[in-house]
């Protein structure tokens, strides 16, 4: 029952000493205040490590030839090898945990303004790919489509062009479909404009570059049946690294290199760098929590003394009270009112002007691509937050309150 004349005595004990009132809530609004600007910071980076990666396979990996570093069946040091065509089916079928598989072939013996339009022209990347690769490097369409199967197989003189090279090459709003222009002097048909959506840039900006047919770059700019890359994920709940090693080896076997030269087969695991970022994510909220509730607890701490402080005062006027009937229970709750009512009122407090602060940093960072995106805090922390809160005001309030309950009333009366 809602008990009026108990909700006027704690609201006059709290202002009956503003000052002292004041200046103990203000440690737990600071620690209420710091944990939610620090957990909306700690989600604003999360969100702009996570928009760094849209789009882009974690669990990926690529894998690309390099000079050997040991002999090996009559080879030197040192020597140069090449991935081919044929590796493709070879490793596709002796890795079945391999969900998409995606040769990249770079360049084509591109020079200054390589890529031209009538009278307009650019220097840009040049990459042959699969129509796979865009399910490990994903790009949103803003015109048309990706390499498709019928462009491998048909080897067509199709591209997909960067939406940077779209806005140099063509007029504001222009549908570019269907349109030629020259990559290293020769033709080929515009099919789709890409927005690439991640800042992980393989070969260049993805912005800048143009994508053709891996078929049809490589019979096209004379690469024979070379191969620069390889891009690959794995099938679900198998592990990066486990697909890597067997790669690996498939190729050391094909092109005979040693089982020991961990050199001549280069590549980078993008599931290692993703977990890194991760880890570093986890840790980062976890300090901001230890951190934060430690000063809330500080706070806490603080209402707690004053509350002892209290209780001395008022030692008389709980004695008379217990003279009077008031039972240990009263006294007890009147107590730990006090200690909660004070507690959340400095806390709600904090909890508003942190949320108010992180909703002006991002309005401020809103415009842009930033790496610290969108700072706020969640509703479900928010109430774990106001949780916390009325734990903190009840272990504020019970040292003070048994000390107000041991209070023998006839010592209290006596006292002056």
């Amino acid at each position: 029952m809602f008990d009026l004349d108990r909700w006027q005595e704690i609201w006059f004990t709290i202002t009956h000493n503003k000052s002292r009132s004041v200046l103990t809530a203000f440690g737990v609004f600071w620690g209420m205040f710091m944990l939610v600007v620090m957990v909306g910071a700690g989600v604003a980076l999360q969100r702009g490590m996570s928009s760094q990666i849209e789009g882009f396979a974690t669990n990926s990996c690529f894998v690309y030839a390099d000079q050997t570093s040991e002999p090996y069946k009559g080879f030197k040091k040192g020597r140069t090898w090449n991935m081919e065509n044929e590796d493709i089916p070879l490793i596709l079928n002796k890795v079945p945990e391999i969900q998409y598989l995606a040769p990249v072939l770079f360049g084509g013996g591109g020079s200054t303004n390589n890529v031209t339009r009538n009278d307009k022209a650019g220097s840009y990347n040049i990459k042959g790919s699969y129509p796979s690769y865009n399910e490990i490097d994903a790009s949103k369409m803003v015109y048309g489509r990706y390499v498709n199967d019928i462009d491998i197989v048909e080897k067509r003189k199709v591209c997909v062009i960067g939406e940077r090279v779209y806005e140099v090459l063509f007029p504001k709003d222009e549908n570019p479909l269907g349109k030629n222009i020259k990559v290293n002097g020769i033709y080929f048909q515009v099919v789709g404009v890409a927005r690439h959506t991640s800042s992980i840039n393989i070969g260049g900006n993805a912005e800048e570059s143009v994508v053709l047919p891996f078929s049809t770059m490589q019979q096209a700019f004379n690469k024979g049946k070379i191969i620069h890359f390889m891009a690959i994920t794995t099938k679900p709940g198998i592990k990066v690294k486990v697909v890597e090693d067997k790669v690996h080896k498939v190729l050391a076997e094909k092109h005979s290199i040693s089982p020991q030269d961990k050199k001549a087969v280069g590549g980078f695991n993008i599931e290692d760098e993703f977990n890194m970022f991760l880890y570093l994510g986890i840790g980062i909220a976890t300090l901001i929590w230890v951190v934060g509730l430690g000063t809330l607890f500080a706070g806490a701490v603080g209402v707690s003394n004053i509350m002892l402080v209290t209780v001395r005062e008022r030692t008389k006027e709980i004695g008379i009270r217990r003279a009077l009937g008031a039972t240990p229970r009263d006294i007890i709750v009147q107590i730990l009112s006090e200690s909660i009512v004070l507690t959340l009122i400095a806390g709600i407090a904090g909890l508003m002007f942190g949320v108010g602060l992180l909703s002006l940093v991002g309005m401020a960072l809103s415009h842009g691509d930033q790496f610290f995106k969108d700072p706020q805090i969640s509703f479900t922390v928010a109430i774990g937050a106001m949780f916390i809160l009325l734990i903190i005001g009840t272990l504020a309030g019970f040292i003070p309150a048994n000390r107000a309950m041991n209070i023998k009333p006839i010592e209290a009366i006596r006292e002056e």
